[in-house]
């Protein structure tokens, strides 16, 4: 593989968990930062390193090299006890983070008892209509943010004012909890002292991230974004409401991380080559068929932060597509192409059309998405194990077909391939220019 760009942006362009742990791990064995933008513990990315698989939530995916400094970026809601169990797992395993390895944004929003305790009882009234959150506080967390009563990171480390203003909004969570959605209060004398412990130990890891990351990009040093959810799940662009609470995409990796858009050079967008969503909402491509198991099945594809089963479908070009627009995607990685063997014909679908005609990209309602029809094109399929190749040559004529396949319908070109979870199961078909 080639040096990377100094600064790369690594997207994922469907509904996440497309596998951008695994893009990220590896080319965090040439960066300085690895730093994460948006999102929260609600983020699952799976790395699979000589067999053993870590699943980091909060830490970005940088974590297991050992010259590789982490950060978590403003723009993330941060659960302290999380980050603290986190970490404790990562040294366990020898993957010590000192604060020198690991700085976190004093700007970044805490995540508290009851944002995850509103969360779930939210859920629970919603019945059949539920979004399908994780239920770990991520949009209460941020509703907060918006309504600028949220704690942050540097109300944490300080102690007299964090508690006054904690036990202030535990009565005020509380009587909603109570009185709105019918659900049990928070004793919040214990969970107030265990918080403000966890400020004592995290506060030599709190700093200015923003002014470190300006300083190592306008040095030239190489620093790779990490999102944490796919385009289609934007609060603003992907299928409302069934949405994460952020923004997702590259104009949030500057915002996220504290940095000028223009020090932002290469846009590496993500996807499966197939395609996942775990919730509820609009699922064009969906297989609720025996295709559709199968997929599951092969790809593993359970989440790695709740466990559930992710629905599957055939590659949708027109997700992809939207997400490449959205992020001005430079080159794709293809994750997951050695799930498909054994498929013959492998549909992809190139568009949609409704009752007879042409639908022009997606529509915004996710009433009006329920209705499209897709519109397929079949590729060859192969029945050769991809997980052993390691070299574009080596890969058979119709798996390179439909990688041709992907490039054509969605405009950019692949530059990584994955053939399995381990990260030497990755083939480089391209340099980053």
């Amino acid at each position: 593989m080639s040096t990377a760009p100094d600064s790369v942006v690594v997207i994922g362009l469907q509904w996440g968990d497309e596998g951008k742990g695994k893009i990220v791990d590896l080319l965090g064995a040439d960066a300085d930062f690895v730093v994460r933008f948006q999102g929260g513990n609600n983020a699952g990315h799976t790395l699979v390193v000589e067999g053993h698989e870590t699943v980091l939530h909060l830490i970005p995916s940088g974590a297991l090299h050992a010259n590789t400094v982490c950060v978590i970026g403003g723009g993330v809601v941060v659960d302290p006890l999380v980050l603290m169990e986190e970490m404790r797992a990562l040294a366990a395993r020898g993957y010590e983070l000192a604060p020198e390895r690991l700085r976190v944004s004093r700007e970044a929003h805490v995540i508290l008892p009851y944002h995850k305790a509103i969360d779930q009882a939210r859920e629970r009234l919603r019945g059949k209509g539920k979004i399908g959150t994780t239920g770990r506080g991520i949009g209460p967390a941020h509703e907060d943010k918006v309504a600028r009563t949220g704690l942050r990171m540097v109300d944490l480390c300080d102690e007299s004012a964090f508690r006054s203003r904690l036990e202030q909004s535990f009565r005020e969570k509380n009587a909603y909890l109570k009185d709105v959605l019918d659900d049990r209060v928070l004793d919040h004398g214990a969970l107030v002292d265990e918080l403000l412990e966890c400020g004592k130990v995290l506060a030599p890891y709190v700093t200015d991230t923003s002014s470190l990351l300006h300083e190592a990009l306008v040095a030239g040093k190489r620093v790779v974004f990490e999102g944490a959810q796919g385009a289609m799940l934007d609060v603003d662009h992907g299928t409302y409401p069934y949405v994460t609470s952020s923004n997702t995409g590259v104009g949030a990796a500057a915002v996220g991380a504290g940095v000028a858009p223009r020090l932002l050079n290469t846009v590496i967008g993500i996807s499966k080559a197939y395609t996942t969503r775990v919730g509820s909402g609009p699922f064009p491509t969906e297989l609720n068929d025996s295709w559709g198991e199968r997929l599951r099945r092969d790809g593993g594809e359970f989440g790695a932060t709740t466990g559930r089963p992710r629905r599957c479908g055939w590659f949708d070009a027109a997700v992809v597509r939207k997400g490449v627009r959205l992020n001005g995607v430079d080159y794709l990685a293809l994750t997951k192409l050695d799930v498909l063997t054994g498929i013959d014909p492998i549909p992809v679908c190139t568009g949609y059309r409704r009752d007879g005609a042409s639908v022009d990209g997606l529509p915004a309602s996710a009433s009006e998405l329920e209705t499209v029809e897709p519109v397929f094109e079949h590729c060859p399929g192969w029945r050769e194990d991809l997980s052993t190749m390691r070299t574009a040559g080596e890969l058979p004529a119709a798996a390179r077909a439909y990688i041709d396949k992907v490039e054509s319908v969605t405009g950019v070109p692949v530059a990584i391939v994955s053939v399995g979870p381990g990260r030497d199961q990755t083939i480089f078909l391209r340099s980053f220019d």
